[in-house]
């Protein structure tokens, strides 16, 4: 997976994650929007408006904190969430 950071502030972020879509982009935005420290997260795949842009945009606002910080946190309870779901089919 390749990060690039298109525009950083103290609150909000914008970063292109190349090669996902909206499949994974749904679930880490849904992950972010749980965090009490994110005020809003969103994503952008539109080439047409966009200017030819194809690879996802992920735009997150912290309400406190760094939002770079919240992006990890949120990626980390995806993985603790699919680990979960992958070990409760291998008990079934």
């Amino acid at each position: 997976m390749e990060l690039r950071v298109i525009e950083k502030t103290d609150t909000e972020l914008r970063i292109e994650i190349a090669g996902e879509d909206h499949t994974f982009m749904n679930v880490l935005k849904g992950a972010l929007l749980e965090a009490d420290e994110v005020a809003a997260a969103t994503y952008d795949v539109n080439p047409e408006q966009s200017g030819g842009q194809t690879e996802p945009i992920l735009t997150v606002k912290a309400e406190t904190g760094d939002p770079l910080d919240a992006v990890e946190a949120a990626a980390d309870e995806v993985t603790e969430r699919t680990t979960a779901l992958r070990d409760a089919v291998n008990a079934a």
